[in-house]
């Protein structure tokens, strides 16, 4: 065979995935505690992260619903791939060295309602707490001048007069 074509089993279809982009929601504290702690982990697959519903989401993947991507989790493989709610978690597990195991246990139909029900509870508590409490008291929002830096955490740059956006409470 020659060394310029492609093997026959090496298809679009069954490349394997060398590179998963996370979607994630930036304004969330559990979504940017589990970002931290995927980020930690030994990956034997890439993972990239990138801003649910950011000019850098909507340029990288514009066939995606991006209102969608910042209610449920969204991971897009390197040839296109889209997995959402718990196929998402379980591709992300799976790209993990020390959790391969679980992705796989998680696939099966017993294993996949587990999974399902670990995304519901997540979902139920942003939708319920996460968004309006949030860990430690509050939810970060950009909008209010907080920013998130993966190597210095949080940092906040208070709106100012010149912005138009003073308090005048």
């Amino acid at each position: 065979m020659a060394a310029d074509r492609p093997a026959a089993d090496r298809d679009d279809k069954r490349v394997p995935v060398r590179r998963l982009t996370v979607l994630h929601d930036a304004g969330c504290s559990l979504c940017g505690f589990l970002r931290d702690w995927l980020g930690r982990q030994p990956q034997l697959v890439p993972l990239e992260f990138v801003a649910a519903g950011s000019a850098e989401a909507a340029a990288r993947f514009p066939g995606l619903d991006h209102r969608a991507t910042l209610d449920e989790i969204t991971v897009v493989g390197d040839l296109g791939q889209v997995y959402q709610g718990a196929a998402a978690w379980i591709v992300t597990l799976w790209a993990l060295r020390e959790y391969r195991p679980m992705s796989h246990r998680l696939s099966t139909p017993a294993g996949a309602k587990l999974a399902r029900g670990a995304v519901l509870a997540a979902a139920r508590w942003r939708d319920g707490r996460g968004r309006s409490a949030g860990w430690g008291g509050g939810v970060y929002r950009s909008g209010d001048g907080w920013a998130y830096d993966p190597q210095a955490g949080w940092h906040y740059n208070p709106p100012t007069c010149a912005d138009g956006a003073c308090f005048t409470g």
